[in-house]
């Protein structure tokens, strides 16, 4: 008789209704998600009987207990929206300290053997990722969201659900595309961009701009980035 593959541990940053959306993936995965962090003193555990510690502090003591009692552990930084430099910054610590930081893939994404997804990037059911797509480190591209061919997404890109790339996009680092919106061949997205829900975006967008509309217009300059000018 065959053994049983082992369980695959993992441990979330972000304990909100994304995080049951990657348990949900996980356990297709064989995996189990065992603890949860949040840097939300408020916060509450998002899994039934999942464990949640708060900040550095709590993940120092739960990383205290569990050393050496388990050889290994996968994280994934649950927190999606515009927050792709926290995602990296998350998958950094935790390499830091030892846990794996994965590359996931649900088994209703479509994605070309030509394709290169970076590490700790999360392809969620029914999207789509197409030939010669390159897509950075702790990327999302959430349920039914496409890039064609030859997309090239920078680090902490989230494409929304039913958000999609036509062909020879160039999004730069931590860019959010909207739910709903398209963005049209060939343009190119300056980094920590947001573009609207619905947006059609038909021309190149500078960086650090928040864009809305068909087409898309730019309305304003992303504050968290860039400080409007009066």
């Amino acid at each position: 008789m065959n053994a049983m593959p082992e369980i695959k541990r993992y441990v979330f940053w972000g304990s909100s209704g994304y995080a049951k959306v990657l348990a949900n993936l996980v356990a297709l995965r064989n995996g189990r998600v065992v603890t949860l962090f949040d840097n939300n003193p408020a916060a509450s555990s998002a899994l039934a009987g999942i464990p949640l510690y708060i900040g550095v502090e709590g993940f120092s003591n739960w990383y205290e207990n569990e050393r050496g009692r388990h050889n290994e552990f996968y994280g994934l930084a649950a927190i999606g929206g515009d927050r792709g430099c926290d995602r990296l910054e998350i998958h950094r610590f935790f390499r830091a300290h030892g846990i794996r930081v994965e590359t996931i893939v649900h088994p209703n994404a479509s994605v070309c053997t030509t394709a290169s997804i970076g590490a700790g990037s999360q392809i969620l059911a029914q999207a789509l990722v197409s030939s010669d797509v390159r897509i950075g480190e702790g990327c999302i591209i959430n349920h039914r969201a496409g890039a064609d061919h030859e997309c090239q997404l920078g680090d902490g890109v989230h494409l929304a659900p039913g958000s999609t790339l036509c062909g020879c996009v160039q999004i730069g680092n931590n860019v959010l595309i909207g739910a709903g919106a398209v963005v049209l061949p060939r343009v190119t997205i300056g980094d920590n961009a947001i573009v609207g829900a619905g947006a059609v975006v038909t021309r190149d967008l500078p960086e650090g701009v928040v864009a809305i509309g068909n087409p898309a217009r730019i309305l304003k300059k992303n504050k968290d980035v860039i400080p409007a000018t009066e």
